[in-house]
């Protein structure tokens, strides 16, 4: 039986209780995957999540995703309770029981920094001969300009024998990576919409709509939106590195970037990044505009050089522990530090943030031994990211020799300097990415400070 969804305006869906009439394939159950399943089966909507991995399956069957936090557990708990949210990794069986099906599959970064298709090739190819008529797909990850109607159009209607727009819809809704660390966050996010024809563009923007605290915007060029999704991901990319290079400078002049940008949000229009480690998850996307650039023969400079020095931001974090171990009259080698704040943003576990993993990759490299310990991460959650976790905050700095603060949960800003230096392996340092803490104080207690772009320090 066809589904009447790509023929669906916003009063046809404005109530949960006709949004329950309509069921969703979330296919991928990644952040991105696992945030949408949660927004659509509050809406209430049907929410069927499909993923290859049988273990991901089992634990969103049960309520839980590793990916998420306690808040989106709970609800995902209940719903998983009810029956409106389930979980399976039969993709074809999903499909064909589906009116959406919204595709989270990221696009794969290869080792030489290119864009590989491959994984949305094959998954449109699976989705394609089990299409229901009338239904809609909805892309939420970003692509390169093109993709959508190129390969995933092309692939989906040679696999179906469909034509968009007149058996199916296939919309572009993406939602970038740093605005995916909670669902308050996800549903505030302001989100694009786009397609081609106007029975899917009209579709699609009412199921957003339902699950958004805003309406998105809408376009019927679907590179267009592709195209500002991407310029938008590199102008925080840009801002990020302008942000680093700015720190790198302040640690030379001994002046402290934390305050000047805080003297700038007072005093001036001019915005600079005051958490530099703040977007450092989403390091693959920028990559995406730079292979289709590249693809074209067109060099962007800019771009370019901010993901180099980005890219480097782990040695030179690497570089400030040796300077602060060399300043308490120690090695790197056989010196032991500890990382804390492996998650996204406060409070709300993510996914571990890449920086502390290739922090912790330079470091070992040099002969440092590391811990790791986030309040919202278990040594389970860690296992795919292949990071191990110590069990609480005194076991993880026993000992240590210095202290890496990355992620500024409130557990760290409350820790006791005095037990600090009792549980520590004195003299020691603290470094603070996160600027949590006051150098003057860190430094009255005893301990040696360092800081991205902190250039306050004394000793």
């Amino acid at each position: 039986m066809p589904s009447p969804i790509l023929n669906a305006k916003y009063e046809d869906i404005d109530t949960p209780e006709k949004r329950g009439r309509y069921t969703v394939c979330i296919v991928g159950c990644g952040q991105v995957g696992v945030l949408h399943a949660a927004l659509f089966a509050e809406a209430g909507f049907k929410v069927i999540c499909v993923d290859a991995n049988q273990i991901v399956v089992n634990n969103i069957s049960k309520g839980k995703a590793s990916f998420s936090g306690t808040e989106i557990e709970g609800r995902l708990k209940n719903h998983a309770k009810t029956g409106r949210l389930t979980a399976t990794n039969d993709l074809k069986t999903a499909v064909s029981q589906s009116d959406v099906i919204a595709v989270t599959i990221p696009t794969r970064i290869d080792s030489k920094k290119k864009a590989d298709y491959s994984n949305l090739e094959s998954v449109s190819k699976r989705i394609g001969p089990n299409l229901r008529l009338g239904s809609l797909i909805v892309i939420l990850k970003l692509t390169g300009i093109g993709v959508t109607e190129g390969v995933i159009k092309e692939t989906l209607e040679n696999s179906s024998g469909f034509r968009v727009g007149k058996d199916f819809g296939l919309a572009y809704a993406p939602i970038h990576t740093s605005k995916t660390s909670d669902l308050q966050t996800a549903a505030k996010a302001r989100r694009i919409v786009a397609s081609s024809d106007r029975n899917s563009l009209t579709a699609s923007s009412a199921l957003l709509e339902s699950i958004m605290k805003e309406e998105p915007g809408k376009t019927t060029n679907i590179k267009v939106a592709e195209a500002a999704a991407l310029f938008e991901v590199q102008q925080q990319d840009v801002s990020l590195a302008l942000g680093n290079e700015l720190a790198f400078l302040c640690e030379k002049l001994s002046v402290d970037y934390l305050e000047v940008t805080e003297f700038l949000k007072r005093n001036s229009e001019t915005f600079l990044p005051s958490l530099l480690l703040s977007n450092m998850g989403v390091q693959d996307e920028p990559y995406l505009l730079l292979s289709d650039a590249e693809n074209m023969n067109v060099r962007l400079r800019i771009p370019a050089t901010a993901r180099e020095v980005n890219e480097k931001l782990a040695r030179y974090m690497a570089n400030l522990v040796k300077d602060a171990l060399r300043s308490c009259g120690k090695t790197m080698r056989r010196a032991r530090v500890s990382l804390l704040g492996l998650s996204q943003m406060p409070n709300v576990k993510s996914h571990p943030k890449r920086i502390a993993k290739e922090v912790a990759q330079v470091l070992t490299a040099r002969g440092v031994r590391i811990k790791l310990y986030d309040p919202y991460f278990s040594e389970n959650d860690l296992a795919d990211a292949q990071l191990q976790c110590r069990k609480n905050f005194t076991e993880s700095v026993d000992g240590a020799d210095c202290i890496l603060i990355l992620t500024g949960h409130d557990q760290f800003k409350r820790m006791s300097l005095s037990k600090l230096k009792i549980l520590m392996k004195m003299p020691a340092a603290i470094v603070d990415f996160e600027g949590i803490l006051e150098p003057d104080k860190v430094e009255r207690e005893g301990f040696l400070y360092r800081g991205l772009g902190r250039g306050v320090w004394t000793k």
